[in-house]
C-alpha cells in the first residue's frame, strides 16, 4: 500500500511533482514555451539570405559577403567586438537594404514569423523610420509599410498554427533632430499599429534630456515612451531617462547593477536610485547577448539578470538584434537555464513580467497573461505527467 503524503496524495506522484518542478527545461520546452519581447530591433533582425537578396535587388555593393551562411558570420563576429559603438556599425547594411516599400513589407513580415516560430506570443519591435527615406519614402509611408508586414506576418503565422501579436515602437535616434517629429508620427499611428516611442544610437554625449520636447508631447498625450539607457552609460543617463524624461521602461537599463553594492558576507544593499527602479517596478529591457557584445557584462554567470532577479527587479529578457547576436528568445532562455539553473517558474516569471510590462491596454495584457501564458506554462509543466511511472 502506498503511504500517502501530509497532503494526501500518493508520495511517489508528490516526489515526481516535484522534480518535475525543479527540472531544468529542455531545449524543446524552451522553443514550445510562449515567451513576450520588448527589445527588439527591425533593422537588427534580418535573415542573413534576405540581407543577400535585398542587397542585390538594390544593387547595394557593400557587404562584406554575398553568401548567407558567410554573412550570417560576418554581422556577429562585426558586432563581438565589445564596443556599442563599433556594434552599431553593422547596422549600415541591413539599413541600406530597407529604403524601399517592398523591402520594408518583406522584413517586418519575415519578423514576425520568425519570432512566431520561435514561441512569441507578444513582441514589441523597434525600428527608425529617418532610416529608410533614401529611397523616397516618406515616414508615414515608412510606417504603413512595417505595419502591413507585421499584420502579414501575424496572418501567415497564425496559419501555421503559431499565433503572435506584433506592436510597433517608433525610434528617434539620440544623434539627431528629429525626435519631436517621430514621437508625433507615434502618436498618430498609436491606434492602427504604433504601440510607443523610443530613442536608440550611441548614449555617450547624447544624454536623453536632449529630446526633452519629444518626452514632454507624449506625456501630454498620455502615450508610452522607453528609452535606450544604462547600456554603454551608467547611472547617469539611468537617472535622466527616468527623472528628467519619465520614461515607463529602461532599454537595457543593465548598469543599474552600479548602484548595487555586494559586501563579502553576501549582505546586497541598494543605492537610491536603484531603489527607486526596483520600487517603483521600472521594467528593465535586459539583453543578455548583446551585453556581453558591448562590453556592458563579461559573461552570462556573471551578467547582472542573476543578482537582478533574486533582488525581484522588473526583469525582462530580450534579444536586441537577432542578427547581430545571432540569437533567438529561446537562445536567451537556454543559456539563463544552463547558467543559472532557471526552471520553468523562472521563465515564465520573465515572460510574465515582459507582458505586464508591454505598451497594450491592461485589459489585452491580463488577457494574454491569464488566458495564453499561464495555461500552456501549465501545460509544459504537467509533461511528466505522461511519462509513465
Amino acid at each position: 500500500m502506498t503511504r500517502p503524503s501530509p497532503s494526501g496524495a500518493p508520495g511517489a506522484a508528490t516526489d515526481r511533482a516535484v522534480k518535475a518542478a525543479r527540472a531544468l527545461p529542455t531545449a524543446d520546452q524552451i522553443l514550445r514555451a510562449p515567451k513576450v519581447l520588448l527589445h527588439d530591433h527591425l533593422d537588427g533582425g534580418l535573415r542573413p539570405a534576405t540581407v543577400a537578396e535585398l542587397a542585390r535587388d538594390a544593387g547595394y555593393t557593400g557587404l562584406p559577403e554575398s553568401d548567407p551562411e558567410k554573412l550570417g558570420i560576418w554581422f556577429r563576429e562585426a558586432a563581438d567586438s565589445g564596443s556599442l559603438e563599433r556594434y552599431l556599425e553593422t547596422f549600415a547594411h541591413t539599413t541600406a537594404v530597407m529604403q524601399s516599400r517592398d523591402a520594408l513589407f518583406r522584413v517586418a513580415s519575415e519578423c514576425a514569423q520568425d519570432l512566431a516560430a520561435d514561441g512569441v506570443v507578444y513582441a514589441e519591435v523597434r525600428y527608425a523610420p529617418e532610416q529608410h527615406l533614401e529611397g523616397g519614402l516618406g515616414l508615414e509611408e515608412v510606417v504603413e509599410a512595417v505595419n502591413d508586414g507585421f499584420r502579414e506576418g501575424e496572418r501567415l503565422a497564425a496559419a501555421e498554427g503559431r499565433r503572435i501579436k506584433v506592436g510597433a515602437l517608433l525610434t528617434a535616434m539620440r544623434h539627431a533632430a528629429r525626435s519631436l517629429e517621430i514621437a508625433t508620427l507615434a502618436n498618430a499611428y498609436r491606434d492602427r499599429g504604433v504601440v510607443g516611442f523610443d530613442i536608440a544610437g550611441a548614449e555617450a554625449g547624447f544624454p536623453p534630456t536632449r529630446h526633452l520636447e519629444a518626452f514632454e508631447y507624449l506625456k501630454r498625450e498620455n502615450n508610452h515612451f522607453t528609452i535606450h539607457a544604462g547600456e554603454a552609460f551608467g547611472l547617469p543617463s539611468i537617472w535622466e531617462a527616468l527623472q528628467w524624461c519619465g520614461a515607463d521602461r529602461l532599454g537595457h537599463g543593465v548598469r543599474i547593477i552600479d548602484d548595487i553594492t555586494v559586501a563579502d558576507d553576501g549582505t546586497v544593499s541598494l543605492g537610491r536610485l536603484a531603489s527607486y527602479v526596483r520600487d517603483k517596478r521600472i521594467p528593465l529591457e535586459l539583453c543578455p547577448t548583446s551585453n556581453l557584445q558591448t562590453g556592458a557584462a563579461s559573461s552570462y554567470a556573471e551578467h547582472p539578470i542573476g543578482l537582478l532577479s533574486r533582488l525581484k527587479f522588473r526583469c525582462t529578457v530580450n534579444t536586441d538584434n537577432r542578427l547581430m547576436s545571432g540569437t533567438t528568445m529561446s537562445r536567451e532562455f537556454g543559456h539563463l537555464v544552463d547558467v543559472f539553473g532557471y526552471t520553468l517558474d523562472d521563465l515564465q516569471w520573465f515572460t510574465t513580467n515582459g507582458m505586464k510590462s508591454a505598451f497594450l491596454p491592461f485589459d489585452q495584457r491580463l488577457a494574454m497573461i491569464n488566458e495564453v501564458i499561464k495555461p500552456r506554462y501549465a501545460e509544459l509543466r504537467a509533461e511528466w505527467l505522461f511519462q509513465g511511472a
